[in-house]
Order: C-alpha cells, then structure tokens, then sequence
C-alpha cells in the first residue's frame, strides 16, 4: 500500500489526455457516431497518434494502453508479443467492446479481440478513444466494462516515407516500412505499410512469426470522401498457453509444457497459425450544411488452426477404426490433430451526424452476419490411418446481428448539457454442434434494449457528469455447449457514472465514481456441463464499485508528471462453488455469502514522470501497480496473484539531420528492478484421499528486459 501512496502522490497525474490532433491531419468522420465527444457524461480517455508512436517498439497493443486508467495486461509468451490479454475494471476482453474505424472487431462467437492477428496494427492507428463502463451504443457485441475505439482514417496532407526498426530481448525484431502520397491535388490519398515481428519469447519456445500489411486509399472533396482499407496479418505462435504449475513458478519459470506429449524432446510445430484479412470500404457525404451520413461495408475473411501432438489417444474417439497387423490390433495411437476455422464476418455500420447551434443528434446501426466452419483433422497417427488425413468432426455457424441507436445531445443553458442515447440490438444464433457435444443444436434469439442517460455541467475550470446506463450481452458460443438443460441467460448490466474535472493551466485532475450492477453475469464456478467440461454458470447477483483518481501537472518545461489510481470492490454474491470429488464421484458444493470476482485487483495505479533536459530529448518513468487477485471466485488466499509493482525506464530522442525529416531513437527498460510477477493464472480445486487439494497454474512475465528502436521519417 505504501508503494502505491507514493506512485499516486507523486505524480497525480491526468493520464486521460484529450487527443492531440496533428496538425497535418484531419479528423475522420466515421468515427465519431461510435466515440463519446468531450462533454459526453462518461469516463473516457483519448490518445493521440503520438502517444503511441513514442511507445511502439513491438509490443501488442494491450501493452500500449498498459497506463491508462484501471487497466491490467497480461502475455501468454511472458513479453508483450505474441498472445496477450486486456482487462479494464476487471473485465477481461470478451465483455470490451473494439472496434476498428467504427466496424467490430470482436470475434463473433468468442467475444474475445485477438490482436496476434494484427501484427504492428499500432504503426498505422492514427487515434484511440477507451471508454469505461457501458460507454455510448456502439457497433458490435455490448460493451460490458470497456469500448476501444481505433482510428486510421486520419489523412495526411503532406507526403511520407518511414522506416521503423527495433531490436531488443528474446531476440525481439521489429520491422516497418510504410508511406504516405499526402494529398495529392487536395483530392487523393494512399497510404501503405509492411510490417514483420519476431521473438522467441520469454517463455521457452513461445516463439512468434507475425507479418502484416495496411493498404489505404481515399478521394476527398469538400462534401464527399470515399475510402478503401485493406488490411491483413499472418501469425504463426508457438503455443504457450497452458501456464506452469506453482512448484516450477518458484524453480523454472520459463518452462513450457506444450507439446512434450511428445515422447523425447518436445513436438517441434505445437504452434497456431492463422490469416485475418480486413476489407473496409467508406462512403461519406455531407448533404447539407448541419447534416452529414456515412457507411461503411466490411469483409473480415479468417482462415487457420492450432497443431497439437496427442499421445495414447483411442481411433474411436475420432471416428476411426482400430488397426490390425497380422494378429495384433490398435485401438490407440499417438497423433498430431489440427483444429480448424474458417470463417467470414460482413456487414455494414452507417449513421447520420446532425449539428446545430445548441443540438448534436446521432442515428445509425449496423448489419453483419458470421458465417463460420469448425472442423478437425488428424494429420498423422504413429501407427497409421486408412487415408492421409482424416476429418472427425465439422460443425457450421451462424450468428446474425443488427443494431440501431439514435443519440442526442442538447445545450439546456448555462453550462448545462442533456446527453440520451437509445439502441436496440438483434441477436440471432444458429450453432449445428459441438466438437465435444455434435448432437446438440442451438438455435436462439435475443432482443436488447440499451438505453443511456446522462448529464454535464460545465462553468469555467470545471466539469461534473453523471449518467445511468443499461447494456445486455448475449454469451459466448462455448456457454451453449453446457447441454440442453443447462442453456445460459443473456447478462444484463446498470451502471452508474459520476465524475468531477479541473483543469487549469498546466494542471488537471479528475475522480469519477462507478457502480457497475450485474444480473445473470457469467463466471466459472466449477460446474460441469453435459460432456464433463468447466462452463460458466449465470449468477444472479454481483457488482463492482470503485473511483478512479487521475491528474497531471506540468511543474516546470522540464518536468511533467502524470498518474491515475483505481480504487474498486468487486463482489459475487450467494456464490455456489462445484469441486470434483474423486474419490466419491460427482461434485462437492460449497456455498459463499459474499467473495470478489476474479481477476478483479481492488487497487491499479500507474504513474509517468517525463524529464525533458533538453529539446527533443525526454525521459520517461514508468510506474505500474497492480493488487492481488483471485484465480477464482472463492477469495481464497490459496488461489491468488500476488500483487506486483514494476518500474520502466523510456527515453526518447529525437532529430532532423538534412534528408532525414525526423529521426527518433527509443530505448525502452521494462521491469527495471526485475521483479518477478505474474498478470494472469487460473485453478483447479477437487477431493482426493478426501483431502482438498488445489493446483494453481500461472502465466510469468519477463524479468528486466529491453527494446531499442530507430524510427526514420523521411
């Protein structure tokens, strides 16, 4: 506790920065139906183009928005690369909301945002908007906890070529070439990039082969825009996400256990491999003075799999027949399999943006439909297979979902503004089967009604909001698969917004208060379900409460000092806990008034303090907090991460030197003081011997590492 006053005091900063526009650019429209503006009565923060830039040596982009208020990242290779995960309030990223240009990212059946599929897809985002809470209505799957917004429509005027490259720990390369026309006759642009990172990964073998290409190209006038995005990453990970045990946590922390199924040393291609590929088109047209329309049709075309070497495993449990040699016959083998999707999301986002003296009215919605194939295929069997490959199950689906919102945000008087937005939301679901349960057929429907309401008063340096809004997610296509008795509810979420800003010359603080009120959230709490898997079990009662502290003070020319602080409970009440009991079969329960919802820190802090000694040359401290968590929802302390602190040393340096336009030179030490934590983990719990015994597995990340890049404007 100690370690965080410190962090907070001494730098009470504003990390919620308001975007930065560069001046050579200029603002896209599409994305603001889906952003909250600046008076919207909702906790926010909005990042510039700079703000990455001075950060993107490689890392994915969790890891960029690491210092943003109430956020915790996490990687499966233990490096940033790779494999990473987000949470904000607690909420891990299949209840965050992303979108790209206003279209959704988020998986269609898993909710999750996979950014290993878009390698470097930072080097090409022009501005971020993170909104916490329910936030305003969006594109896509409801935002339970956070929407991400990404940018790279910004245009810009003059012509560009740029050559980033970084090297750094794990033998961690970077490579990026893109350029820009500028506008050409004040009409055309075209902007391009190449990018390539590897790593071998702190983990052992957690090696990572990522390529990517943005493709961008757009005609402008003075009432009509229309652009074409293109954009596509191949990611080839060597599995690492199984986690280590806590006996080799405290022995040998980078021990990898994926594919040493494999008798001898471990199976060489226990890797996942798979091709995004992005297709964006934008109309936009001003059709009078105060009223503007935009659409956008979108293609996401992915194709891939994970390679796994199973060893003594039945033919019958994939459909083929035992071999017979002679007088001897097999009814096991060790095999390689491959587990499949294919898959295709399209659609359409439009909205109509109207302005006027006092009035901003908002409509839209959009339209998509995923169309996607599971299959698996055994590739190799030791001893042998009737055909070279052999397909055991392939199961389709489908997910249609449309969407309206309307939003209005008018000017009462004085300072006061009145903020309404209203959506309804279509789900429909069509899933023929499970790899594990192929008989089972889903078929469902759900209608959503999100309704938001808010409030801003603003007089001279000050700023006070408050709003209430409703948002409801359908669940994810593995909580169907809990059987025909055991179908989930959708989740519905209250959450109360209230928050207080100041800001004056070069100081600014804010405190927003949350209550973030659940019913039928789902959570894993043991139960199995039809085909002896772990599902999620709808709770019917749960919350988070917190207050996130956020300020900034630039002290001096040379000294600037920025930092937020989360304060939160997180809390399941009435919560059942199922534990497998080995020695009598079945299940024992455990029944709990009040525990805190996994993964859920009641304390993150993070803080920077930039040092400029001379112009053009900056020293950042990084500081990062986070409290302990519970592997599960039991508040066990046997179950549990550690809390962590750790320490980044950055330091820009940047230069013109005749051709070369702007040269920077970035050197980034993470975990200086090399503390050794985990972000993420998960447990295991069950009666043997008729003794409780529980096995925690946990994901480490790297001790003291290092990223040196060189990023080359021409």
């Amino acid at each position: 506790m100690k370690r965080i006053a410190f962090l907070f005091l001494l730098s009470p900063a504003f990390a919620g920065a308001q975007i930065v526009q560069d001046s050579a650019e200029l603002e896209p429209v599409e994305v603001k139906a889906v952003r909250a503006s600046a008076t919207a009565p909702f906790a926010k923060t909005n990042l510039s183009r700079r703000d990455v830039e001075k950060q993107n040596t490689g890392q994915d982009l969790p890891f960029l928005l690491n210092q943003t208020p109430s956020t915790v990242v996490n990687s499966d290779a233990g490096n940033a690369i790779g494999y990473t995960g987000i949470r904000i309030r607690g909420t891990d990223a299949t209840r965050i909301n992303v979108t790209l240009n206003g279209i959704p990212y988020n998986d269609a059946e898993s909710g999750g945002t996979f950014f290993v599929n878009l390698p470097d897809f930072a080097s090409s985002v022009g501005s971020i908007q993170i909104q916490r809470g329910v936030g305003t209505s969006t594109n896509g799957p409801g935002a339970f906890g956070a929407t991400i917004n990404l940018s790279t429509n910004e245009v810009s005027r003059d012509p560009y070529a740029a050559f980033n490259n970084s090297y750094g720990s794990f033998n961690t390369w970077k490579n990026t070439v893109k350029a820009g026309t500028g506008l050409i006759g004040g009409h055309f642009t075209t902007d391009v990039r190449l990018s390539r990172i590897t790593s071998d990964g702190y983990v052992d073998r957690a090696k990572t082969d990522l390529k990517a290409f943005y493709f961008s190209t757009a005609y402008l006038s003075d009432k009509t825009s229309l652009r074409l995005n293109i954009f596509s990453g191949k990611e080839k990970t060597y599995q690492a996400w199984n986690g280590i045990t806590e006996a080799d946590l405290k022995s040998n922390r980078r021990v990898n256990y994926s594919g040493t199924e494999k008798p001898g040393t471990p199976y060489d291609n226990e890797t996942d491999n798979y091709t995004q590929t992005h297709y964006q088109l934008f109309f936009t047209q001003q059709l009078s003075k105060h009223l503007v329309f935009t659409n956008g049709l979108f293609l996401v075309k992915g194709r891939g799999y994970y390679e796994q070497y199973k060893s003594d495993r039945d033919y019958a449990d994939y459909g083929l027949p035992d071999r017979i040699f002679g007088t001897d016959t097999f009814a096991s083998t060790d095999l390689v399999r491959q587990l499949w999707l294919d898959n295709d999301y399209y659609g359409d986002v439009f909205s109509f943006q109207y302005e006027k003296n006092r009035t901003r009215l908002q409509g839209g919605g959009s339209l998509s439909r995923y169309d996607g194939s599971h299959f698996g295929e055994v590739i190799w069997a030791a001893n042998g297979m009737a055909t070279p490959k052999h397909r055991w199950y392939d199961q389709p689906a489908l997910k249609n979902d449309i969407s309206f919102y309307g939003k209005w945000q008018q000017q009462l008087g004085k300072g006061f503004e009145l903020f309404t937005d209203l959506q309804y939301r279509f789900v429909d679901y069509d899933l023929e089967g499970f790899r594990d349960n192929p008989q089972l057929h889903v078929k469902t429907q759900y209608h959503f009604f999100n309704p938001k309401l808010g409030i801003t008063y603003h007089r001279s340096y000050w700023t006070a909001y408050a709003s209430y809004s409703i948002g409801n997610k359908e669940p994810n296509r593995d909580d169907f698969e809990a059987g025909a008795e055991q179908q989930p509810k959708h989740e519905r979420l209250g959450d109360v917004e209230a928050g207080l800003e100041y800001k004056k010359g070069r100081a600014a603080w804010s405190a927003n208060f949350y209550y973030m009120k659940y019913k039928n959230q789902l959570i894993l709490t043991g139960m199995i379900n039809d085909v002896g898997a772990y599902t999620r079990t709808n709770i019917r009662n749960s919350y988070r409460m917190g207050v996130e502290l956020q300020g900034g003070v630039q002290a001096t020319d040379w000294l600037r000092a920025t930092g937020n602080l989360t304060l939160s409970n997180n809390k399941v009440k009435n919560f059942t806990e199922y534990l497998d009991d080995w020695d009598n079969g079945g299940q024992k329960i455990n029944q709990y008034r009040e525990t805190d919802i996994a993964l859920s820190p009641d304390i993150i802090g993070a803080a920077t303090i930039t040092f400029t000694p001379f112009k053009s040359f900056n020293i950042d401290l990084i500081s990062k907090y986070v409290g302990e968590q519970y592997l599960d929802n039991t508040s066990n302390d046997a179950r549990k991460l550690d809390a962590y602190y750790t320490q980044d040393v950055r330091v820009n340096y940047i230069f013109s030197k005749k051709w070369l336009k702007n040269t920077e030179l970035i050197l980034q030490v993470n975990n200086v003081f090399n503390e050794r934590y985990e972000a993420n983990g998960y447990t295991y719990s069950y009666y043997l011997g008729n003794q409780l015994t529980t096995e925690n597995y946990y994901f480490p990340m790297a001790g003291t590492n290092w990223m040196l890049g060189v990023h080359i404007k021409l």
